[in-house]
């Protein structure tokens, strides 16, 4: 696809011990976003660094949401949770930035959001982060789909 960032938020090296020796391979997390509102994010893993890449950006691509923003911003107030981290996300006036923390910040700026204020609670896992932050940015609604919902459109 084009017009795609992707970002590595983690590395993470895992050894497994053999007959000969030790065997690396490597975890990345990636975060793939179009800074228009679609963000996605996957998990590669493999013996060579490239290719988990590679892979995590290719699943990044399949898990791809879309959600509605506000003159830069979130339309609403949300919090995510994931395991035993959560994060919570509030809109913030223009000229703002993105104040957030580590996986949070990566996944904001991938998908195109300019001014917030994020708060990450409880665990502070790259991969808790994250994924919290995709699960509240899957609850905004944006005022015309509330509306629908409503009747009153």
């Amino acid at each position: 696809m084009l017009g795609l960032t992707e970002t590595v938020v983690s590395i993470n090296r895992v050894s497994k011990t053999v007959k000969g020796g030790k065997r690396f391979s490597f975890g990345v997390l990636v975060v793939v976003g179009d800074k228009k509102g679609s963000v996605g994010c996957g998990l590669g893993k493999s013996k060579d660094i490239q290719f988990a890449i590679q892979k995590g950006a290719s699943q990044a691509r399949k898990s791809m949401i879309k959600f509605p923003i506000a003159n830069g911003t979130i339309p609403h107030e949300a919090v995510g949770k994931y395991g035993a981290g959560s994060v919570w996300m509030k809109p913030a006036a223009p000229g703002t930035g993105v104040i957030a923390g580590g996986g949070a910040r990566c996944v904001l700026e991938a998908a195109g959001v300019t001014d917030i204020l994020a708060k990450s609670l409880g665990s502070n896992n790259h991969f808790s982060m994250v994924y919290a932050t995709f699960e509240a940015l899957q609850i905004l609604r944006s005022k015309e789909d509330i509306m629908k919902l409503r009747g009153k459109a």
